[in-house]
Parts: C-alpha cells; structure tokens; sequence
C-alpha cells in the first residue's frame, strides 16, 4: 500500500510540474531563418508564431514564390527549434522517473 501511495503521490507532482513546464513553454521563443537571415520567424515554444520579419530587397512581385519558399523554411526551422527546446526542458523534467522512450506526457 506504502507503494501506491507513494506512486500517487509522485504523479501528483509530475502534474504540477508540467502545468509548469507548459507555462514556462509559453514563454521560451525560437527564431527561425532562411535565406541568410533575409527572412525571420519568431515563435514560442508551443509552435504560436509571435512574428515574421522579411527584408525588404525580398519584396518584389517577380520574386514573390521565392518569399514564400523563404517563409516555410523559416517557420519550418523554428518549429523544430520550439520542438527541440521541448524535448529538453521535457527530458529535464521526466529523467529521474525511469519513464519507458517514447512515452507521450503531453
């Protein structure tokens, strides 16, 4: 019985501390780059883009397909940042439980 209490009570906590981890999420902010840096995507961690910063030699209407190229690449290149930066503070918060790879917290 002392072990399931104590189970319980170590999920408990592993609760509070994502509600953290998914607050503190909101505030980490990646940039993503393309082009040389012509194009800027800025987002949080959970993935919502903040901003998008596009150098002004890229607006022009004959090289409009290439600004979008430059754009996906750029949110592209910030999710996977925003993503690796949640797997690490995740990793930080899941490492001393001996959780089985691969299982889904959030």
């Amino acid at each position: 019985m002392a072990d399931f209490l104590g189970m319980m009570k170590q999920a408990a906590q592993l609760q509070s501390k994502m509600k953290a981890l998914q607050d503190e999420l909101d505030t980490i902010e990646v940039e993503g780059l393309s082009g040389a840096g012509l194009v800027n995507v800025r987002m949080t961690a959970k993935g919502e883009v903040k901003a998008v910063k596009i150098d002004p030699s890229l607006m022009k209407a004959d090289e409009r397909e290439i600004l979008e190229d430059l754009l996906v690449t750029a949110q592209n290149d910030a999710r996977r940042k925003a993503e690796a930066a949640m797997q690490e503070k995740m990793q930080a918060l899941t490492g001393g439980l001996g959780l089985p790879p691969g299982l889904g917290l959030g």
